[in-house]
């Protein structure tokens, strides 16, 4: 999986271009290898949670997204991880779901023509 880390209003560091590497990393396993992920870690110039993390994971077929607010740019980075890891988590299952009752339904079908066909063959 690819990351690409972006900052608004700041500037990313190597340490924090590492960070979300380690934190990702995770989630970089359960998907594929063509997939990629855009962290963009803003500045944003409110009172109270002044840093916000983006997270854009690009899969085939689908985007997933997460934004969290923190004051601290590593836990926001910490929060979008754990929020994006549930999300792939269940698009995982949802996914694995759909291809075991479709092959489930095949099964049963075939099994139905096979019922089917052997009264006529006696």
């Amino acid at each position: 999986m690819q990351i690409e880390v972006k900052g608004k209003n700041l500037q990313v560091t190597d340490e924090m271009r590492e960070y979300a590497e380690r934190r990702f990393a995770k989630i970089a396993k359960q998907v594929s290898e063509v997939a990629t992920l855009d962290l963009e870690v803003a500045d944003e110039n409110v009172p109270g949670d002044p840093i916000a993390a983006e997270v854009v994971l690009h899969l085939k077929g689908t985007q997933l997204r997460a934004k969290e607010v923190s004051k601290d740019a590593k836990h926001a980075i910490n929060l979008v991880a754990d929020n994006l890891e549930r999300q792939v988590k269940r698009h995982r299952d949802k996914r694995r779901g759909r291809r075991e009752s479709r092959s489930a339904a095949e099964v049963s079908r075939a099994g139905d023509a096979t019922v089917e066909e052997a009264p006529s063959t006696s």
